[in-house]
This record gives structure tokens, sequence and C-alpha cells, in this order.
């Protein structure tokens, strides 16, 4: 009754209504034999919790004025399952197990129903039948097998209508009178009484158990806890609480970031992984610094520490929000620009989508002062330090950001009192890492592929270098120096650990690699020089830029390859860090134990 009055509602970040026909029907059953279905949790409404709310599908819009008492947060299929087919009166829209929408009306046998057998059942009696929206069940020769449509039908047959449930006196007295004459024996009426001690006041006097969280529970709460209890859906994330929070101040949060979606991402292919929850993070930092720097507090769960936690996320203000998202937006398109200076052109290259964040943050914050070679060296540094170091990809990654958004723009700054950024400080790259970077799964073997490109390689076949243009247009990407079926042709064999690495691989474009096809290196270096019609030194040179020994290469020495390509791509790193790698073993080493290989992807 209080879904029917628009008392109780949904907030508008709970997902639609979506059981299928199979799910009421065992739910209607259960209620039936008094079985339990389960607690319901709901939220009172008039807190600091503030969300925009709609009526539960199915209900009078009408209604849509009515301000809710209470939110469900928990228990909504049920519910809405329960009103539609109990009390609405109309078909139900659900769909079958398939996914193929319908509409149908549920039914009660009212035999089955108390343990008597019915002419509709075989050995096993079904308490609840769906039918059709026209209440008629047909064979498919489109023969009526059961005809619903009519009061005197459902009598007929005994079967009792759901949406009569809490209503079901009139419908009783009528049947009742239907089989009067029919029926000398009054069995019917018998029934009839049975089945509303048996059926009808379960349902009338059925408990559900509800936990309600007051008013002044708080954003953070109300998200943990509506994540927890609904394991059968998606995750709740923050930025739906926020939209939902937002709403009900009248700014629609979810449109404002589609145009800004639309923009970058159409604009900028590279940001192409960007996600909503992301973009509030590094408009939450920007926001907390301000905070800070006022000495202001937002409310009472906000600090002026800078972070972008969901807590902290969740106590944005719509103030805040407009005050930062168009320059966070421009923000991310400069780290586009960052990145394609990195020579990263694509999403699925990108190394750590979260260390985009504080990154936007950063070049917001510095504005200017980030375009100056001194700061850039320095944020690249920061960058690949990140990336090589592989230190955002754990649990503490959003501490990482918070501490590193400051840290940086104190370095970039100058300021003496700021601290070296912490991921400059901790990030840590041991030689022994090459040999286990084998898929893109890994931050740092992408940052290795895209660090090859940045330091001057060039295309196999033209020697041109592979700046942006060459990229896309010769379909370059990450393949084998030694093909894969040459390594397994060798005997001894090459374990796929060993050729699969990111020491046997590097940027190829997709025609070279057609040449290389599974030839031996000795062979196809060969062909490379015919098709350029140049000397092997000058082909010698273009192999140099990809860090990649030319003289090992052409004696098909995969041993001594190995060995002296991974010292060369650790002096590639350290470049990158600006700071020395661990050499902690002989990438040689006869005794090295191998790991069970990584699937392996588009390399």
């Amino acid at each position: 009754a209080g879904i029917k009055s628009g008392v109780i509602q949904l907030p508008d970040f709970q997902r639609g209504w979506v059981w299928d026909d199979e799910h009421i029907v065992s739910l209607l059953e259960s209620m039936s034999k008094s079985f339990p279905i389960g607690a319901v949790m709901t939220l009172e409404t008039g807190g600091s919790a503030q969300f925009k709310a709609r009526l539960v599908e199915g209900v009078d819009p009408a209604h849509a004025s009515q301000s809710p008492e209470t939110l469900i947060l928990d228990g909504q299929q049920r519910l809405t399952s329960l009103y539609q087919a109990l009390m609405t009166k109309q078909a139900v829209d659900t769909r079958d197990t398939k996914g193929k929408r319908w509409r149908r009306h549920y039914y009660f046998d009212m035999r089955a129903s108390v343990g008597q057998p019915s002419p509709h059942d075989g050995d096993s009696p079904v308490r609840v039948r769906s039918v059709p929206e026209d209440r008629m069940v047909k064979t498919f020769r489109g023969e009526v097998a059961l005809d619903l449509s009519t009061p005197e039908g459902e009598f007929a047959r005994c079967m009792f209508p759901a949406d009569l449930m809490f209503d079901s006196k009139r419908w009783r007295r009528e049947f009742n009178d239907y089989w009067r004459d029919r029926d000398p024996d009054m069995d019917m009426a018998a029934l009839s009484d049975t089945f509303e001690e048996q059926v009808i006041e379960r349902f009338e006097k059925y408990q559900i158990p509800v936990i309600e969280l007051r008013k002044a529970t708080s954003k953070e709460a109300i998200c943990v806890v509506f994540e927890r209890v609904n394991t059968g859906g998606v995750s709740l994330t923050v930025f739906e609480l926020l939209t939902a929070s937002f709403a009900a101040g009248d700014f629609q949060l979810r449109d404002d970031w589609a145009g800004r979606e639309a923009r970058l991402k159409g604009e900028h292919p590279v940001l192409a992984g960007l996600q909503s929850d992301q973009f509030l993070q590094a408009v939450t930092l920007l926001a907390t610094q301000a905070h800070g720097q006022a000495g202001l507090v937002a409310n009472a769960a906000t600090s002026s520490r800078v972070g972008c936690r969901r807590e902290e996320i969740l106590s944005l203000e719509t103030s805040d929000y407009k005050r930062w998202a168009d320059r966070v937006e421009e923000g991310f398109e400069r780290v586009a620009r960052f990145l394609d200076g990195q020579h990263i052109y694509r999403a699925k290259d990108v190394p750590y989508q979260s260390q985009l964040v504080p990154l936007a943050a950063v070049l917001v914050e510095l504005g200017t002062d980030a375009e100056t070679p001194k700061a850039q060296e320095a944020i690249a540094r920061w960058y690949w330090c990140g990336v090589m170091g592989e230190l955002y990809g754990g649990s503490s990654t959003e501490t990482r950001i918070a501490k590193d958004f400051p840290e940086l723009v104190g370095l970039v700054r100058g300021d003496p009192d700021q601290k070296t950024p912490a991921t400059i400080v901790e990030a840590r790259f041991s030689a022994s890492r090459l040999r286990t970077l084998r898929t893109r799964n890994s931050a740092a073997y992408k940052g290795l592929y895209a660090l090859l490109m940045r330091d001057g390689a060039k295309d196999f076949r033209t020697g041109d270098r592979l700046e942006k243009q060459i990229f896309f247009g010769d379909s370059i990407d990450i393949h084998h120096v030694f093909p894969k079926r040459w390594c397994e042709a060798r005997k001894p064999r090459i374990e796929p650990a060993e050729y699969n690495s990111i020491v046997n691989k590097s940027a190829i474009s997709a025609r070279t690699n057609r040449i290389i096809g599974g030839r031996a290196p000795s062979d196809y270096l060969e062909r490379l020089d015919k098709s350029r019609g140049t000397s092997s030194s000058d082909t010698d040179s273009v192999l140099d830029s990809h860090r990649i020994p030319a003289s090992h290469l052409r004696k098909d020495d995969f041993k001594a390859y190995t060995a002296e390509r991974s010292r060369l791509l650790v002096a590639l790193v350290e470049q990158a860090m600006g700071k020395d790698a661990v050499h902690d073993f002989d990438v040689i080493d006869d005794d090295y134990v191998d790991e069970p290989p990584d699937d392996d992807d588009s390399a």
C-alpha cells in the first residue's frame, strides 16, 4: 500500500526491475507456503543523505509528486514483483527465461494449493500459474487449453487471481454462488474456506523482516551497505550514488558527465578507458585541496586532508563539482597530449588508468607552470616511476593518488618544504622482472613498448621513426623478434616463458611482421636488407633504435641476444625513471627457474 501511494519509493541509483516470470512464480509459491523470502532494507528520508527518488515500476505516475517517507535499498525485485502481481490488476510486464519481454497474470490453483488433486496437473501439483495478458493459454496449434478471461472461467477451473489476494471476499462469494447448484455436496465451498485459511490468510499475515536505516545514516555507509546486500546485482558506483544526491538539488550529474565523456573520448581515443568515478576523483582532489587551503569544511564528513576516497567524493557539494568540472575536463585533455608525447596512443596501451587521475589534477593545479621543459621532465619522470615501478595497481592506489598530487605539484614548483613524490622515491625496477613481462596485463610491459617508441624506435622496413601517423597507418603493434615458430622448432626448444617475454618483442608493423613470418632472424634480416635497398649496416642502425643487438640477431643467437637486449632495456628503464634498477640476476643464468607463462593476448 505504501508503494502504491508513493510513500515508499526507490532511490534513483537503484537499477530497474529485472525479475523474470520464473522468479515471480517461485516468490508467490514460497509465500503461499509461508517460506521466508529474506529481509528488506529501507532508508528513512529527510536526512543529510538526500537522493532523488522514483516510483516503483508499475505505480500510477500520478503519484510521482508524492514525497517519499521511505526508500527501498534492498528488496526492490521482490517488492516490485509482489506489488505488480498482487495489487495492480494489470498484467505484469516481465520476461521469459530467455529474456523476451511478455505480460503475464498470475493464478493460484486452489486445489493444488491446499494439497488436493487438480485436473490441470500431472504428477507434480503446480500452485501458481502464469498466463498471458489475455488470460488464455493456447496450444502450439492455437487451440485454447485454458480460458480464464472471465470470472466464470476462473470459477469453473478453481483458479484464484493473485491480484485479488488482498481483496478476495467478493470473488469467493461469487465462486460459491457459481458452484451452489453445480456442487450439491458443497465440496467447492469447503475448498474455498480451506484456500482462504491456508493461502489467503498466509499472505495477509505474512511478515517480512525490515532493516530500517535512520535518516542520520551517512552517504558512505549507505553506499557500503547497499553494495554488500545487493549481491545479485552490479556493484553500486560512487558516481551513481552522487548522481542521485545531486539530483535532489536539481543537478543532473549523469547528463553532465555524458557530454564530457563524449567530448573527451571522441577527440582523444587514448582516453577511451576513462571512467566517471575517475573524473570525480580528480574533481575531489582539487576540491579537497581548495577546502584545506581556505580552512573550510564542506560538511562533517569532509576534512582538510587532500584525498579522493569514496567518503571524500560523496562529500562533494554540487558547487564543488560545478567549480572544478570544466577545469578537470581540460586537465584530461592535457593528459591526452602528455600521453601522446610519451608515444602512448591507444587506451589499451595506457599502463594505468588510475595514474591519469593525479596527473589530470596536477596539470590543472599547475596551469602554464606545467609547460616548461623542466616541468615536463619532472612530470615524465614521476609518470615512468609509477609505470615501471608498477605502483598504481594495488589496493592502496587512492592513498598514493592523494600523496602524489600535492607532492608532484611541489616538486615542479620547486617548493623547498615539499618532499620528493613518494612514487619517485619508492619506485623500484628489477632486471629479473623482464623475464616475467609477457602480456599487456602488465603495466611495465606496456611501458617498455611505449618507451622504445618514445626513445626513437624506427620501422624495420622503412627506417622511419614510429610517430603517431605511422603507428596507426602501418598498424604498429607488439610482435616477436625471434619468431615463435622458429623458437619452438629449435633443438633444444626455446621455452615459451623466454620467447614470449618483452625481451623478445618490440614495436613492429603488420607488414614487417609478415616478412618475418616464422623465419630465422638471419633469413628475414637479409630479406629486409633487400626490401630496403640499403646495406646491412643501415638495417642494423634501425635495430639499434629498438635496443636490439643486431650482431646476435644475425647469428640467430637467442641466448646472447637475450642477455644483451636485457641490459639495453634495463638501461632504457633507468633513463626514464632517473634512477638505477636492481640488477638482481644474470638473465642468461641456466639455473633460472621459470614461472608458468601468463595468457598472452594480441602479442
